[in-house]
């Protein structure tokens, strides 16, 4: 690991990958690290929980969970079991999965492309499930998992597409070009759509495209935790080699490391994974471009620990973020995409300010 490293500072990196090498991960670290994020997942939820419109007591919740988990009536009035269990846990679910889902991918793009500041929205991902999902709400508004299912096919319609036209051996940018590409096009597209949609419908795109999780269903939770679940697992398999790859892809290739198949398989779970979260909450921006970067700063660069870390600091974020977005204006809801775009924006400010110093 001494010779990764030393490796690692002699390349032509940015600062702030040098900066987050803090040395070889040790199971004490990583363990320390996902006990505290763990913990802190739980207490916000619970906090989640508690805090609305109608405020439920703490011991009552409590109380009404330990019910649920041995099979007992929970002792809360009508009213406030559907707004825990119908309401309130299937959001707080569905936010924990998409927050996830949109950190994991963000990770595993920079490590990918070797620039902690890219974002799984340039390449295209998200405008190919945005599309997916505006046709779903035009022609079939209906069907409660035509959304999930149509942006999850945009988002790999596109994925194979950028692909095909930006993959070459040795240059990763060139995927990032053929992304830009692709968004601007479907961008078109999409504000074609748009202006052919009746009021009803435009209103209902207009939140989705702000980042809206008040209208999740059960489809789609299920959809995105099973997303964010296979995609971390198949990531994680791929995080030594995603290590030695950001040395260069052909000091990595030396080293017995199949590039070619990594970048594969990483490009395409990463942008399936974006899919997936884009096509059940939205387009909520700026967690997978703020919380890997956070992570590697607070943690070190090291994937086996970045991947998994970032995926519960983006949970926890787009958590607190819907939790402001339906409270600070109650009864009405803010967009959960504006709330962390007013938090991720001046994150994002501040890192390249401090990159450039």
């Amino acid at each position: 690991m001494t010779n990764l490293k030393r490796m690692l500072f002699e390349q032509n990196f940015d600062p702030s990958l040098k900066m987050t090498i803090r040395g070889y991960l040790t199971k004490r670290r990583a363990m320390a690290v996902m006990i505290v994020l763990s913990l802190a997942l739980v207490t916000g939820s619970l906090c989640a929980l508690a805090v609305g419109s109608e405020h439920i007591a703490a011991h009552q919740i409590f109380a009404a969970l330990w019910a649920k988990l041995i099979g007992a009536a929970p002792r809360l009035s009508r009213e406030q079991e559907v707004i825990i269990f119908g309401l309130r846990v299937p959001r707080i679910a569905l936010s924990l999965g998409v927050g996830s889902a949109l950190a994991i991918a963000g990770a595993a793009f920079q490590a990918l492309l070797r620039n902690p500041l890219a974002d799984p929205y340039v390449l295209g991902v998200s405008g190919g499930a945005a599309l997916g999902s505006i046709i779903a709400i035009i022609v079939a508004s209906d069907v409660s998992i035509s959304r999930p299912l149509f942006g999850f096919a945009g988002a790999a319609i596109a994925t194979v597409i950028v692909y095909r036209i930006g993959r070459r051996d040795e240059d990763p940018a060139h995927l990032v070009l053929a992304g830009v590409v692709m968004s601007t096009f479907i961008s078109s597209v999409m504000v074609l759509l748009t202006v052919l949609a009746d009021n009803i419908k435009l209103r209902n795109i207009t939140l989705w495209l702000l980042g809206d999780l008040s209208s999740g269903s059960i489809e789609g939770l299920i959809f995105v935790m099973v997303a964010a679940v296979v995609g971390t697992i198949i990531l994680m398999t791929q995080s030594r080699a995603l290590n030695l790859m950001m040395i260069g892809e052909r000091d990595a290739f030396a080293l017995g490391v199949e590039t070619a198949r990594v970048r594969w398989i990483v490009y395409l779970t990463a942008s399936l994974l974006t899919g997936a979260a884009v096509a059940v909450g939205g387009a909520i921006g700026y967690v997978g471009l703020v919380v890997p970067h956070l992570v590697r700063l607070a943690a070190g660069a090291d994937n086996r620990l970045v991947i998994p870390a970032s995926g519960m600091v983006g949970a926890l974020l787009v958590l607190l973020a819907d939790l402001v977005a339906r409270t600070a204006l109650a009864p009405r809801e803010l967009p959960t995409g504006a709330i962390t775009a007013l938090i991720g924006a001046p994150v994002f400010v501040y890192l390249l300010i401090r990159n450039r110093r």
